[in-house]
């Protein structure tokens, strides 16, 4: 009953994450997950950890995650005092607002961005300003050259898929060195290069990443920031005043597992890249606009069929894909890229729908 919840939360309009439904037979091509399994490795690793001794369930995980962070640090090229770790990356970024965006002036996104971002701001109550993309939906520097009390985006940025170069980060950071970047990296791996070696000359850098997307580990949550000590030190505060226990016995394991296996990683983001192209090009063909992505996903529109329409034809086909309902972005719809079977019973099935 509404009485009783603290003041400001009905005032809250929750984030929506995109469907997970029950449907038989379906091709998912909604959510971004990656269309191949995660490391056999990872699956060894979990029988590994249970499969001698279930009893080890009744012991809490290691609240440091001292394993997990040190597979980490040596991809990266890191201390672990450089490492914070969460469930899944929208936990990390729940304790970068908390930690490290609450300030007098107004924190910057694009207006055309992860919707996650302005639900935590009206959570956490941090004034916000979103800065409107190009109308070729790029992020522009000189725009967030200005006062502000961080600054936070997804790169390449979602739902567009577009890339900021490594040059201009540097000279976002230059710009801004009194307030903190926040690079959300859920999306690198399949064609970007990380921000993370640029950690050592910007101590306001903080590059957050995910194991949900490039190793296909969306079901067990796993996130992560790099960033210098003094930003970790502030995370870790965040954690530890909330959680001091974020990620089970079995993640924890899983993880390591997954980042040590680099030849799988690599094997599997080069398939999608691959499968990206295609699809594009099939797209293209099809009379599609189709934005520039190195994502694992697709920005596209038609320029003589309704959005919505497409979306509702595609599933009657058991084929689900996304929709948003941004003025901007009404007639996009956004495809995961799925196995090379998938992306063409779906060009199959556009082809049916612009014919009819």
């Amino acid at each position: 009953m509404s009485q009783f919840w603290s003041a400001g939360i009905a005032d809250l309009t929750p984030y929506v994450p995109g469907e997970q439904p029950k449907m038989q037979s379906l091709i998912k091509l909604n959510t971004n997950e990656n269309p191949y399994g995660p490391s056999p490795r990872v699956l060894a690793s979990l029988l590994d950890e249970i499969g001698v001794d279930a009893n080890k369930l009744k012991l809490y995980p290691d609240p440091d995650a001292f394993f997990f962070k040190n597979a980490i640090a040596k991809r990266f090229d890191l201390e672990t005092s450089q490492i914070h770790v969460g469930n899944g990356s929208d936990e990390v970024l729940a304790h970068v607002f908390q930690a490290l965006l609450k300030h007098k002036n107004p924190i910057l996104f694009p207006d055309i961005t992860y919707s996650f971002y302005p639900v935590y701001c009206r959570l956490y109550k941090i004034d916000f300003e979103s800065v409107p993309l190009t109308p070729g939906f790029e992020i522009l520097v000189d725009d967030y050259l200005k006062p502000n009390g961080g600054i936070v985006f997804p790169n390449p940025n979602a739902p567009t898929g577009c890339l900021m170069e490594t040059r201009d980060i540097e000279r976002l950071l230059c710009g801004n060195p009194s307030s903190v970047v926040v690079l959300d990296e859920a999306y690198i791996d399949f064609g970007g290069v990380s921000a993370a070696a640029l950690i050592k000359d910007y101590p306001n850098l903080l590059v957050v990443q995910t194991l949900s997307k490039s190793r296909s580990l969306a079901g067990l949550r796993l996130g992560f920031a790099l960033g210098h000590p003094n930003l970790i030190d502030a995370l870790e505060r965040v954690k530890n005043s909330f959680n001091s226990y974020p990620l089970n016995r079995l993640s924890l394991v899983a993880g390591v597992a997954a980042i040590e296996d680099e030849s799988y990683f690599e094997k599997i983001c080069s398939a999608v890249i691959k499968s990206r192209t295609v699809l594009a090009t099939a797209l293209q063909r099809l009379g599609f606009e189709v934005l520039p992505s190195t994502a694992n996903f697709l920005f596209v529109r038609h320029p003589q069929h309704d959005a919505a329409s497409l979306l509702e034809k595609l599933r009657e086909r058991a084929i689900i894909v996304r929709h948003f309902k941004q003025v901007r972005i009404v007639q996009f719809l956004r495809i995961t890229i799925g196995t090379d079977h998938e992306c063409q019973r779906l060009v199959d099935a556009l082809c049916e729908i612009l014919t009819e």
